[in-house]
């Protein structure tokens, strides 16, 4: 191209188009939600590495969905926070991309570690005995690093690939954040090749975990119709409906945003739906985990308990 181009250094997050009423209503609702996530993981990782009954496998990966969950709302949501209550809704090129880094590699690793965890109730139930050996501490860490490396890795690919489209063009990046399809949209050239890796990674990470967790699942049930008493049986069909409603929920999002193919009619419901995992699933987690685990609750009361006497 013969004309001279103006290259873009930032760029202006459209965000929920409401009214000045509903967006302040939303800034104090999202606020709450915000502050209560950060306080409920919070609880839940320093239980996990203060009171020594709860260093096993299990916590152990459970303090790693903690930190997942923190990690993803503080990267997304103080942002959309201050565009709520301000008119300018600037983020520059280079804090996109740190933001995009970020809640895509917490996201991708979130699937590892479910799958992870799925594994881990897989050996607890349906090999017991073997238990101690199999989910051994270095294989712990081992899987831990791997979800992470993993996740990291394929974020990798996708910035750099983006890295070396141009942005000459639109600035306003129809989202609440910088969401990589959204980002994309605003290239100045083809993005087809973008576009396909990002399906390709999200059919590795989503599809590949969610398979292997249904797998794990459908032996724990499995099983778990084996249990004689009818009270045992109970509890732990509880604890694993429960746990496949928060995979499902996750899983089944993550699907509808980069697996089925975009369409402009599904932007708004695109968006609300990325707006539901960073402020609800954060907080879905550790009540469905962890709270309502008895040994995180004994160990919760205890905690107070030590605290009021001293």
């Amino acid at each position: 191209m013969e004309t001279n181009q103006s290259w873009v250094t930032e760029f202006i997050l459209v965000g929920l188009q409401l009214s000045s009423e509903m967006e302040l209503l939303l800034f104090w609702v999202f606020s709450l939600l915000y502050i209560f996530s950060l306080l409920a993981n919070g609880i839940i990782l320093g239980l996990i590495w203060s009171v020594p009954q709860l260093h096993t496998p299990m916590y152990f990966f459970l303090s790693h969905l903690a930190i997942i969950d923190i990690s993803y709302a503080s990267s997304s949501i103080p942002n959309m926070l201050r565009n709520l209550v301000q008119h300018k809704r600037t983020i520059s090129f280079i804090s996109c991309l740190v933001q995009m880094t970020l809640c895509l590699t917490v996201a991708c690793t979130e699937c590892m570690i479910l799958m992870v965890m799925s594994y881990d109730r897989y050996v607890a139930i349906c090999h017991p005995l073997q238990y101690i050996i199999i989910m051994n501490w270095r294989r712990c860490i081992v899987l831990a690093v791997m979800s992470w490396v993993c996740g990291f890795s394929l974020v990798i690919i996708n910035i750099f690939l983006l890295l070396r489209l141009p942005f000459c063009g639109p600035q306003e990046v129809n989202h609440f954040f910088c969401e990589i399809l959204a980002v994309l949209k605003l290239a100045c050239a083809d993005t087809w090749v973008n576009t396909f890796i990002v399906f390709a990674c999200g059919v590795f990470i989503i599809i590949g975990p969610f398979s292997l967790m249904l797998i794990s699942y459908t032996c724990i049930l499995w099983d778990i119709l084996k249990i004689k008493s009818k009270k045992g049986r109970k509890k732990a069909f509880s604890t694993c409906s429960s746990h496949l409603c928060v995979v499902g929920l996750y899983f089944g999002i993550a699907m509808l945003l980069y697996i089925v193919p975009d369409d402009s009619q599904r932007q708004e419901t695109q968006k609300i739906l990325t707006l539901f995992y960073g402020l609800f699933n954060p907080l879905l987690n550790p009540l469905i985990y962890s709270l309502r685990n008895a040994q995180v609750k004994g160990a919760f009361y205890r905690a107070l308990g030590q605290k009021r006497a001293t």
